[in-house]
């Protein structure tokens, strides 16, 4: 039976969901941008069934006319569009992974790698796999064995391969930058909203200065503010604070288990490729 060859655009969430997809891991605006849309219709519409049933639900609902905040709202959103990109690096990672599973080399135990059976490498990457350069470790293979069918020079497909890793790596590094940037924003635009919240308490403060304090019961409604306006400073930092060490914490992860891939594709390419090679002479290779 035919061996079904691995495709990206068959596994890939962005290109099944017709959104492109970019290279490796690396995700889309607009597929995380979707996506943290969904999360946060996940969190906001549970919570609106308990809506004034304690402050750690209400907290995530200020923005009425009296609160006059939507920073939380924005913070919220920026928090599960920075979830949503870990969730879908996730799952392109695994699409990765499965590079690993395939045997690329012929069964025979003493096959030796060189210019001439670099062909039958690649011919049998082609086989396996609909676009090699799609995933990380096959695209790595791939270019150090074209050099080394084109040039045949045995002894640079080690120095190709180790350059490729760390271009790889460097690649797949930037893809973080924007996942970054939202790590920095998220607490940022918490304490804008606590400094929205006591510019509020203290106007309204203020307001009780001027009246004086004559009537008790003005008196108590505008302290009312006052409190009511330093909730709003500090559970927008409360948000920010927690959305961000989740992202932290889960960022960590992720980097973590695409450190792990990319060491695995090394050794993948130390045990297959490297430790197969063989300088020989070009004309015994018939080439």
């Amino acid at each position: 039976m035919k061996q079904e060859q691995l495709s990206r655009r068959m596994l890939d969430i962005e290109c099944i969901l017709g959104l492109g997809g970019k290279k490796f891991t690396a995700v889309g605006a607009i597929s995380s941008f979707l996506t943290a849309i969904v999360l946060c219709a996940l969190i906001y519409v549970p919570l609106s069934f308990f809506r004034g049933s304690g402050w750690v639900v209400d907290m995530f609902f200020h923005g009425g006319p009296k609160d006059r905040s939507i920073i939380p709202y924005f913070t919220v959103f920026l928090g599960c569009w920075a979830l949503a990109i870990l969730l879908i690096k996730l799952q392109k990672l695994h699409v990765q992974r499965k590079a690993l599973t395939l045997k690329i080399l012929p069964d025979d135990v003493n096959f030796v790698l060189t210019c001439a059976t670099a062909r039958e490498i690649l011919e049998n990457i082609s086989l396996q796999a609909a676009v090699p350069r799609d995933f990380v470790l096959l695209d790595r293979i791939q270019r150090a064995l074209m050099n080394l069918k084109n040039l045949g020079n045995v002894s640079a497909v080690a120095e190709c391969l180790n350059t490729q890793a760390r271009n790889d790596e460097d690649y797949l590094s930037s893809t973080y930058t924007v996942l970054k940037g939202f790590i920095w924003a998220i607490p940022v635009l918490g304490f804008v909203g606590t400094v929205l919240g006591l510019s509020t308490a203290i106007s309204s403060f203020g307001d009780v200065v001027r009246k004086g304090g004559n009537d008790p019961q003005e008196l108590i409604a505008a302290l009312g503010n006052v409190t009511g306006g330093l909730s709003v400073a500090f559970e927008t930092t409360l948000i920010a604070l927690v959305f961000a060490l989740i992202i932290q914490l889960l960022m960590t992860v992720v980097l973590n288990r695409e450190e792990t891939f990319l060491d695995e594709c090394s050794d993948y390419c130390h045990r297959n490729i490297i430790s197969k090679l063989k300088s020989v002479d070009l004309a015994d290779d018939g080439l």
